[in-house]
């Protein structure tokens, strides 16, 4: 336990700056990239706001996979990560996950019918989205295999305390 110690100060200043970077780029950054538009389209219209729903509701779900990864280092420091209280935050961070991936899915969606046909024939948006979409579905379907493990951990270290 000695060496995750040693570990969990620096993860929690880089979760801190992370969430901080995450809070301005929500307030400054994503408002900031949409183009300003003296007459837009309908079609630009609505892939501005859809791009800026999208971005927020993907940073906010990242704040949330960070504030629930601080609290399981929380559990870690107390050496109570193995017990039915982590399983909650851990069920946060998945559906934040989904909530983030369905997000880039109506992102894409949106891009490849307006992006494409109606406002530019520019293809990188929509490879970008769907990079994104993919490394989702990656990672969303790692923390349920990490949920999944989790609670067999919990499972067999409830045993062992029975048995001691």
């Amino acid at each position: 336990m000695s060496r995750i110690s040693r570990v969990l100060l620096p993860l929690r200043v880089l979760l801190a700056v992370v969430l901080v970077a995450l809070l301005a780029a929500q307030i400054w950054a994503a408002p900031g990239m949409l183009p300003d538009l003296a007459d837009p389209s309908l079609e630009q219209s609505v892939v501005r706001w859809t791009m800026l729903a999208a971005s927020l509701l993907g940073l906010l779900c990242v704040q949330v996979v960070v504030v629930c990864t601080w609290a399981l280092l929380t559990r870690v420091a107390q050496d109570r990560i193995f017990s039915a209280d982590a399983l909650p935050w851990v069920d946060t961070i998945v559906g934040a996950v989904a909530v983030g991936w369905a997000a880039l899915l109506g992102a894409l969606v949106c891009s490849y019918y307006f992006i494409i046909d109606e406002v530019s024939d520019d293809p990188v948006p929509v490879a970008l989205l769907l990079v994104a979409l993919l490394v989702g579905a990656v990672v969303g379907l790692l923390m349920v295999v990490m949920r999944a493990l989790l609670r067999q951990a919990t499972a067999l270290r409830t045993d062992l305390e029975s048995v001691i």
